[in-house]
């Protein structure tokens, strides 16, 4: 994609596919429906039979691949009683991330209500908030405990909208306070998602709609890698309270983004309009 298309998208301008395009979309939009009708019906078996449920990780990790995501892991993902934290661009993010490691998400309330997504969504353990309903605060963390007691890997977005993949913006600590205290035996790992020189093109940022992104990665050309950095754990004991577990997370995401890209992070560019977040200036020379 030109930069001149990636700008008009970020500003809200729908995408004109062309014919080729088009084909390239509806083709993998069929593959996945494909993957939906194969898929749902073992999750159902494997519900009534009471087995252990592999069926929405695999579904993960095969729509990612339909996408044109190649995923390539690295590092060890712990495999229950975990706490992912994440950096966020794009909604492949929970495709891979969730078919690389079986983790459930948090996600807003809205998800839940959506066609189709929402359902996919629930047969994954999704755990919705309302982040406008700060008084229900306490009963979503509720959510997230009984979760954790479960045994469950859990991922959060604490950045709170998705970037561009060559910045980091501050780190959102609410739905941490499910680690005040910490329930016995959780641990924090910390997760890098590094789309290298595709993560401007796979972005979802400015004001480009849900549906617009989705049509324009599904009908791009080709596939793109995606390196999924599990970092090392950390017992969130360590670092009491939800602000020192959020700092030292960020710190590890960000010490790896900046090997990853080979130079410092950069100011996001929609951060003021995404979260009301604005840079500090830089000091006078």
């Amino acid at each position: 994609m030109t930069s001149d298309r990636r700008a008009e998208a970020a500003a809200g301008t729908p995408t004109q596919l062309t014919v080729s395009e088009q084909a390239r979309m509806w083709g993998r939009v069929a593959l996945l429906l494909l993957a939906v009708l194969t898929h749902v019906p073992m999750y159902y078996l494997w519900r009534l039979l009471r087995l252990p449920m592999p069926w929405p990780r695999w579904f993960l990790g095969r729509a990612a691949r339909i996408a044109g995501a190649r995923v390539v892991k690295i590092g060890t993902p712990l495999r229950r009683d975990v706490f992912y934290v994440s950096n966020h661009l794009s909604w492949i993010d929970i495709l891979a991330l969730g078919g690389a490691s079986g983790t459930a998400f948090v996600a807003k309330a809205e998800i839940g209500a959506a066609p189709v997504v929402g359902w996919l969504a629930g047969m994954n353990r999704t755990v919705y908030v309302k982040r406008e309903n700060r008084l229900g605060v306490a009963e979503q963390i509720n959510q997230l405990r009984e979760a954790l007691a479960d045994n469950w890997a859990i991922t959060i977005f604490p950045e709170g909208t998705t970037t561009d993949g060559k910045s980091l913006l501050p780190f959102k600590t609410p739905m941490l306070r499910v680690l005040e205290p910490p329930p016995p035996g959780v641990m924090v790992q910390p997760v890098l998602l590094d789309y290298g020189d595709f993560s401007e093109e796979i972005g979802w940022i400015g004001q480009e709609r849900g549906l617009n992104n989705a049509r324009r990665i599904l009908a791009r050309k080709g596939s793109f890698e995606l390196k999924v950095h599990f970092l090392e754990p950390f017992d969130p004991r360590d670092y009491p309270g939800r602000k020192a577990i959020a700092a030292e997370s960020r710190r590890r995401i960000e010490e790896a983004l900046v090997v990853a890209l080979g130079h410092p992070l950069r100011p996001f560019r929609y951060a003021e309009e995404a979260i009301g977040y604005k840079a500090p200036a830089s000091p006078p020379s």
